[in-house]
């Protein structure tokens, strides 16, 4: 009787419907599906990196802290930001003599993603960088742009309508404090 090498492992063909297959086809889901989340953290990790990193370039370095107001000029410059790129597409396809849009996917995908940020921004809240309190702009500063670092940076959302809200409160306020003339000051009741 021949002796079988102990050098090689012989490859055993798997039947398709045993446990084992199971375990494998198991296995090799389980690697593709940790593979798929590692590529889409990867992207939106960059995709807020960029964003951040525009805010960051947008910050004043003479200002050591930043109001509800700058934080939500900042954050209409940052919707607006596809303006300039717009009108280009929008002069390009109206040229004479041209058919169909140039274009027009980007125009598309310009237009969703400002309207998105919008609706964001004037509804739950526009998601940016803490620049209100004054230690995380501090550390926003030095941020230099490494992913690994993201974390540390603290987000706030920022809504048009609690800025809207505030002026009404403050102009409220402003309008009790000060005595009407036609009474003479004295409050009667």
């Amino acid at each position: 009787m021949p002796k079988a090498q102990k050098g090689k492992a012989s490859e055993k063909v798997v039947h398709p419907y045993s446990r084992q297959a199971g375990y494998l086809a198991r296995e090799e889901i389980r690697l593709k599906r940790k593979e798929r989340q590692k590529t889409d953290k990867a992207t939106r990790l960059n995709c807020i990196g960029e964003k951040l990193l525009w805010f960051q370039a947008q910050l004043d370095s003479e200002k050591t802290v930043y109001t509800k107001k700058d934080a939500c000029d900042i954050i209409e410059r940052y919707i607006h930001r596809f303006d300039s790129e717009l009108e280009q597409i929008q002069l390009m396809n109206s040229i004479k003599g041209r058919q169909g849009r140039l274009h027009g996917a980007r125009e598309a995908v310009i237009k969703q993603t400002m309207e998105r940020e919008l609706a964001q921004f004037e509804g739950v809240g526009f998601e940016m960088p803490d620049i209100i309190n004054a230690k995380h702009l501090k550390t926003f500063r030095e941020w230099t742009g490494d992913l690994k670092k993201l974390p540390n940076i603290k987000l706030r959302k920022v809504s048009i309508k609690g800025l809207t809200t505030q002026n009404e409160d403050e102009t409220k306020a402003a309008e009790e404090d000060e005595p009407d003339d036609k009474e003479g000051g004295v409050h009667q009741p």
